[in-house]
């Protein structure tokens, strides 16, 4: 019996497992230092009194005989895609609830998906990225096309600026650099897609912090998306389920390759590989969907949108380049110059005690960025911010 050969072309360690280990050995030598963590994506807000209170009445059931439930729907119960249906439809998006698939997580489902395509196809992936796009696609072995995002077009690649894939991964707003796709530049990427007969593989996990009308918060507002789209979405940072786990994944009937609904492959991977998402973890998700689930998730959206804009109003003053923290809770900042991304995260941890993420952990064109999360609770943020003005003014 061989290995998977392909693992061995991964990096050595994961971008966050680097991290986690620098600050160990930091807060090791310096246990007196307070650091503040503002780089892995990680929310810090609870659970709202919603989800709570729908958790709690569910595991109530669970605890009857005549409530009880065992195993669920692969797809989702009901009741929740239902949910996420009218909420599509509240963005004049018109969805079939047997179009929507629940799942523990868009990171899951992204890495998964690839079990129904060929691996003989190119994937075009943008450069800088979320590290699960590249390396579930170096796992098994497929050739990978980067797409160029740079400082010239704001870290927001175009078709021309890529050599083209059959698989295209697009992340509004993007993770890592906060930037949002206009409407007319996913039209392009539509059009695009269609002509060539490619996928279009859309992360939309943090389409809540959307907050300009004029921006999509979904592909499938762009006419003809429906022919070439799958959507992934997450209540990781909607709605604080990162410890919970929670996701949705939308594939239209009107996707078909080689004469076969795309949705018809993932039903079958899904029921064969996966028992679905637990009822007391649905039961929560449906209540982000209420009217006052609804009004306490934007209430937290709009905390760490307070958060990105003290961080934009820091690097504005300093006069840093940046991007994103407008309608994304990342902001990608320009390392000052003679800094290189892991060079400015250690002056930042040694002489601020402040965690951010380097840039080039994303991908190559990351190197001389870096990204600041708004994830944090308000007075670290403040404090944080403090730090770096006085270590930069």
């Amino acid at each position: 019996m061989n290995i998977n050969t392909n693992y061995l072309n991964l990096e050595e360690s994961y971008l966050f497992s680097t991290i986690a280990r620098k600050v160990n050995e930091f807060q090791e030598a310096n246990k007196d230092a307070k650091v503040i963590r503002l780089g892995i994506g990680d929310v810090t807000l609870p659970l709202t009194n919603s989800v709570v209170s729908a958790m709690q009445e569910a595991v109530t059931e669970m605890s009857n005989s005549e409530t009880f439930k065992g195993y669920g729907p692969e797809q989702g119960y009901e009741f929740l895609r239902t949910a996420v249906k009218e909420y599509y439809g509240r963005k004049n998006v018109e969805l079939a609830p047997d179009e929507i698939f629940i799942s523990d997580g868009a990171k899951s489902d992204l890495g998964n998906i690839l079990d129904v395509f060929e691996l003989e196809g190119t994937s075009l992936i943008p450069n800088p990225v979320y590290p699960t796009y590249l390396d579930t696609n170096v796992m098994l072995g497929r050739k990978i096309n980067f797409l160029n995002g740079n400082e010239n077009n704001n870290f927001l690649p175009m078709p021309e600026d890529g050599d083209g894939g059959d698989l295209i991964y697009l992340c509004s707003p993007n993770n890592p650099t906060g930037a949002t796709y206009t409407r007319d530049q996913l039209q392009i990427w539509v059009d695009y897609a269609n002509k060539n007969g490619s996928v279009i593989l859309f992360d939309s996990a943090y389409e809540t912090f959307i907050k300009d009308d004029n921006l999509p918060t979904s592909i499938f507002e762009i006419e003809g998306a429906r022919t070439c789209a799958i959507e992934f979405c997450s209540f990781s940072k909607t709605a604080g389920f990162t410890g919970t786990r929670c996701g949705y994944t939308v594939i239209p009937h009107d996707l078909v390759l080689n004469g076969t609904k795309v949705n018809k492959l993932w039903l079958r991977r899904q029921t064969t590989k996966f028992n679905g998402v637990p009822y007391i973890i649905q039961k929560g998700a449906a209540a982000v969907f209420t009217e006052q689930g609804q009004k306490e998730t934007r209430a937290n959206v709009a905390y760490y949108l307070e958060n990105a804009k003290i961080i934009r109003e820091a690097f504005t003053e300093l006069g840093f380049w940046f991007v994103g923290g407008d309608n994304s809770p990342y902001i990608w900042i320009k390392c000052p110059a003679g800094y290189d991304s892991w060079q400015f995260f250690d002056k930042l941890l040694n002489e601020a005690h402040v965690v951010g993420t380097p840039g080039v952990g994303f991908g190559s064109n990351g190197q001389g960025y870096f990204r600041i999360s708004a994830f944090g609770n308000r007075e670290n943020v403040i404090e944080a911010t403090e730090r770096i003005k006085k270590l930069f003014r």
